[in-house]
């Protein structure tokens, strides 16, 4: 099991905001999302948007702190990423 969170570096609605991805599965991730307590709306494709008050917690329960970048190129390498040309379809 892989989870991973990113620092919450991204601002918006008056907070910082970080991500959550499994590099292994959708179900790995819904998983651990629903015992963090994430409200399901917080999923966007291919991972959580979580708000920098939850960044310690995700970790305590054992998301593996990674950078930005590193959190992109696992995502992408595990196959889970949707890519930019294909978020619009998605939603």
């Amino acid at each position: 099991m892989t989870v991973l969170v990113d620092p919450p570096l991204w601002p918006n609605h008056g907070r910082s905001w970080g991500h959550l991805v499994s590099d292994e599965s959708l179900a790995e991730l819904h998983a651990f999302a629903a015992r963090a307590g994430l409200p399901e709306r917080a999923f966007d494709l291919d991972h959580y948007d979580v708000p920098d008050v939850r960044y310690d917690d995700l970790v305590a329960l054992g998301a593996v702190p990674v950078s930005a970048h590193e959190l992109i190129r696992r995502l992408r390498a595990s196959g889970l990423r949707v890519p930019a040309k294909d978020r619009t379809r998605h939603r």
